[in-house]
């Protein structure tokens, strides 16, 4: 069997280790952190539990069949996320498609007509996606390859529009609809992608009653258990080459012989700060990579309130609201915009409202977060500690006022206060910028041509991406595919 080194201990790197533990190899996964989980982790201050970064997952059926695979499915308890869709137009609970496309359309009567048309295309979207379920009979099976040829019309069609794009077709840019399409997900991201998002936030959108540090904790200890080694707080400094072959890494002095090396981690980094000869890789390959852009970060802010659930239950109604709070003047690009903040749509999530051991008795916790401009205000001060305070302040404040417009008073409320930028995500999972969901969402800003493959191989022969990163979008579904994919490359090599 093989010897493998992984980096990084986020989702991608703790199931891939558990599946090649499985199989009889010697893995060892190395962690900077002293805690598993990356993005997929949290944390307690004061009594009150936060997420790190993750807050849902969608493709519920995939990752539980992970879970079942790696025995840790029983020790997990998954939760449905109900999301409440707000904005001084609407406020609604969906519980089905049709109820979010009925109620965005009677928000605006004066856009009617429009909006059928455009929720037209969308359900087109949105009925062939579902359509590619598994089949579960012979007829359902005959019938698969026309639903799929469907499909890939539609994906042809949409998948290089962004959402403005869309927008346009059917709105005016001064309109409130077309405010409400481009700020929906990430910025300028595919419409194809929008009716997956439709689908997931409706009806397979999930978090863990424990937490998400529950869930990657659960997954390390049974690496451990399977015999896999986990080394925390053991940042790797260099990736080990010879001969255009990986032979290994290099961690807090000590160098380890392995066969292969799986970085479950950032995909610029990994060629560009670890590699230990940057001169073996193609030159357009390090332009291309060098150049690609990166999905855009969060601003989150972490409140312990002195609120019992049922006063904060009454403001919120759900323990997560996307709050479409429109501004004519929100431009995510402009990094300069000092008051960018109190211009955003927050979402706003109390992890203590979907569990309440997650708080002390008596009190609430609260999550505040938005995506914002890569590298706002000279990226944060560009490393002057006074101006970055002020700004994390600036931020703060803004986001907090926002959100008082849908829970009242809620600064009187406040026992504990911290916060995150996009620096502070950058420090504790190195990903570039720190980037949320690896690259960018924006289909004019591809880095792998195929946007939705899943690419873990790179020019550097047993080096393998068993991260997110070995897609174009992300997130817990893309780093789960990639270290099956990973393991199917190892064990190849047998």
């Amino acid at each position: 069997m093989s010897k493998v080194a992984i980096i990084g201990s986020g989702m991608g790197g703790l199931v891939c280790g558990n599946l090649l533990a499985r199989k009889g190899h010697d893995v060892t996964i190395f962690e900077a952190h002293s805690a598993p989980g990356g993005y997929t982790s949290g944390f307690w201050r004061k009594g009150f539990y936060f997420e790190s970064g993750t807050l849902s997952f969608e493709n519920s059926a995939d990752i539980i069949r992970t879970m079942k695979d790696i025995g840790v499915h029983e020790k997990v308890e998954f939760v449905r996320q109900r999301i409440r869709w707000l904005s001084p137009e609407f406020d609604f609970i969906p519980d089905k498609l049709d109820h979010a496309y009925e109620n965005i359309i009677n928000a605006y009567p004066g856009e009617r007509e429009n909006l059928i048309r455009s929720f037209s295309e969308i359900k087109k979207m949105t009925k062939g996606l579902l359509s590619l379920a598994r089949p579960t009979n012979v007829l359902t099976g005959i019938a698969y390859p026309l639903k799929l040829a469907r499909f890939m019309f539609l994906v042809k069609k949409y998948s290089d529009m962004t959402l403005s794009e869309f927008a346009a077709r059917y709105f005016s840019e001064d309109s409130k609809p077309y405010q409400l399409f481009k700020s929906m997900g990430y910025p300028e991201m595919s419409v194809i992608l929008l009716a997956g998002a439709f689908i997931a936030f409706v009806s397979d959108y999930w978090t863990i009653k424990n937490g998400m540090q529950s869930w990657a904790d659960a997954l390390a200890d049974k690496f451990k258990n399977l015999g896999g080694k986990l080394k925390l707080k053991s940042k790797v400094d260099r990736i080990l080459t010879e001969d255009n072959f990986a032979v290994g890494v290099e961690s807090m002095g000590e160098t380890f012989k392995a066969d292969f090396v799986i970085s479950a981690s950032d995909y610029k980094k990994t060629f560009f700060q670890l590699l230990d000869d940057p001169g073996i890789l193609p030159e357009d390959f390090k332009d291309r990579t060098e150049k690609a852009p990166v999905s855009e970060a969060f601003f989150s802010v972490y409140l312990g309130l002195d609120m019992t659930a049922e006063e904060l239950i009454k403001h919120m109604k759900t323990f997560h609201i996307y709050y479409y709070a429109h501004h004519p003047d929100y431009d995510i690009s402009n990094s300069n915009d000092e008051s960018f903040f109190e211009k955003t749509s927050p979402a706003i999530y109390s992890p203590s409202l979907m569990n309440p051991d997650l708080a002390p008795r008596g009190k609430s916790s609260l999550m505040i977060h938005c995506i914002c401009p890569h590298r706002w205000m000279n990226n944060w001060g560009h490393g002057d500690e006074q101006i970055y305070r002020q700004l994390k302040e600036i931020a703060t404040k803004a986001l907090i006022k926002k959100t008082s417009e849908i829970i009242p008073d809620l600064d009187k409320h406040i026992i504990f206060e911290d916060s995150a930028t996009p620096l502070t995500f950058e420090r504790f999972t190195h990903n570039t910028d720190g980037a949320s969901s690896a690259w960018s969402w924006n289909p004019h800003k591809k880095f792998f041509k195929n946007a939705f493959a899943v690419k873990v191989e790179t020019p550097v022969k047993n080096l393998f991406i068993g991260s997110c990163w070995a897609s174009q979008f992300g997130g817990i579904p893309g780093a789960i595919n990639a270290a099956y994919k990973c393991v199917k490359k190892v064990s190849q090599y047998r």
